[in-house]
């Protein structure tokens, strides 16, 4: 027990801090500890992923239920890291908006252990649990402004689909266990091998649908735009970037852990969540005049790419996968630490008009802002262009290239409504140029993802190496 216990002690001292923080905060007048409580949290979240990106070795705890190598903490790091950025950027909205509780970021933690769990499990009841623990904390969080109508709409919608998804999840973990009689994935990927059972094939596709509602692949989507734009901007901020990563790694867990022997069996519904999310992505987003309901739509064109590298079946492709979401985490918290920062007069401003100029009044904002424009369309030279070219080419590799040309295809369409953010920063007409006060920490956050986003390679930030060896871990 001493060693399981060992194992997962990076989610204890989690777990044990946030029951800790809500006690000291339920004693010693609650919200007054909200700011410094936000610090430390950060703080604590930054130390883990340390802590877990510096510990060596893999090994399995509690019979197989947790599984801890290196694509489990590849994905914890970027999980426990771009979480911490999130409630540092968020901060001054939080308290501009009079929305600044002690509670946010405590439920922010819990959902991270969730999120931990979630990736670095090796059993489908311990990745359900992990799941339910994320999920519940995002659901408050959604609808954390009270007195708001779409907050309150997010959060019921948000709740009502992913009961809906988790309850496909479910189903489809029944069936594998009915027809596999075991729910770790080490049993599982004896059965589904070869010629598979078709109630456990039917199990996959349940499971497989559960899982798109996650990562919020078309069809499965239609949460996303009304959840991203009713919640607090922090808070879609933070769906954007962590719990994305969470999910994403948590299908990859699923599709070759446990059916890592049928490959070419769920590898053609996955190719097709991703067509279907990168084309619904790239049409639906040019109508958007909401910047939040357009990083909604972004979201699911960019989750189509991921799945892309998913599709493909390979190491190199999980490889590609891996990459992609921690270059799109990055863009995202520049991207939202400009977005938290948009208001006027005293009021958010989310009108994608209403950055007519924004070049004139704050030109250094909105360079950096055209560079992650420009990698979030894959334009060249930035990181963007070599994430994309990454799933393409893993793609290719695996005999997919009627994926790879129908990717191409949906990357020039989607790269118009970036572009048009561009024009109207530089060449919109407007009486009144938009002119944010930008604070300090949103500044770094943006100016920083910016400077990344041109680091020319993936090699020259350390990357590749290790989601090479994430994928090999993974992949065996």
């Amino acid at each position: 027990m001493s060693a399981d216990l060992t194992l997962i002690l990076p989610e204890i001292v989690l777990a044990v801090f946030a029951m800790v923080a809500l006690l000291a905060a339920v004693y010693t007048g609650k919200d007054a500890l909200a700011r410094p409580l936000i610090w430390l949290t950060a703080g604590v979240l930054t130390l883990v992923g340390l802590w877990v990106a510096l510990s060596a070795g893999s090994g399995t705890a509690f019979d197989g239920m947790i599984v801890k190598d290196s694509f489990a903490r590849f994905a914890q790091v970027t999980i426990l890291l771009s979480a911490a950025a999130v409630l540092v950027i968020g901060q001054d909205y939080m308290s501009r908006s009079d929305m600044l509780k002690f509670e946010y970021p405590l439920l922010i933690t819990l959902s991270v252990i969730g999120m931990m769990v979630m990736v670095a499990s090796g059993n489908l009841l311990t990745i359900y649990m992990g799941l339910e623990l994320q999920s519940l904390a995002l659901y408050v969080v959604a609808s954390m402004r009270r007195d708001n109508t779409k907050s309150t709409e997010a959060g019921l919608k948000y709740f009502v689909l992913g009961a809906l998804s988790s309850g496909l999840l479910l189903y489809g973990i029944s069936l594998t266990y009915g027809y596999a009689g075991t729910l770790s994935f080490s049993g599982v990927i004896q059965v589904a091998s070869g010629e598979a059972p078709l109630g456990l094939l039917f199990g996959l596709v349940f499971m497989i649908s559960g899982l798109a509602f996650k990562v919020s692949a078309a069809p499965f989507h239609m949460w996303t735009p009304d959840v991203y734009e009713g919640s607090p901007t922090p808070v879609t901020s933070f769906f954007a970037t962590a719990p994305k990563m969470a999910a994403m790694a948590m299908f990859a867990r699923v599709v070759h852990d446990a059916f890592g022997g049928i490959v070419s069996d769920w590898q053609q519904i996955v190719a097709l969540l991703s067509v279907l999310s990168m084309f619904l992505g790239a049409f639906a987003a040019i109508g958007q005049k909401d910047i939040k309901r357009l990083m909604a739509y972004s979201s699911i064109a960019h989750m189509g790419y991921a799945l892309m590298g998913l599709a493909a079946g390979t190491a190199g492709g999980v490889q590609a996968m891996l990459l992609y979401m921690a270059i799109y985490v990055v863009m995202n918290i520049g991207t939202f630490a400009f977005i938290l920062s948009m208001s006027r007069d005293g009021r958010d401003v989310t009108d994608i008009a209403s950055l007519k100029l924004l070049s004139k009044t704050r030109p250094g904002a909105a360079l950096a802002l055209l560079v992650l424009m420009f990698s979030l369309a894959g334009i060249p030279p930035t990181l963007g262009f070599f994430a994309k070219y990454g799933v393409l080419q893993a793609a290719v590799d695996a005999d997919l290239i009627w994926l790879a040309v129908l990717g191409v295809v949906a990357s020039v369409i989607g790269a118009f409504y970036y572009l048009r953010i561009v024009f109207y920063m530089y060449f919109g007409e407007s009486d009144e140029p938009f002119a944010p006060e930008i604070p300090l920490i949103q500044m770094v956050a943006l100016a920083g993802s910016a400077i990344l986003m041109l680091a020319l390679l993936p090699e020259l930030l350390g990357l590749e190496p290790l989601a090479a060896l994430a994928a090999d871990s993974l992949v065996n």
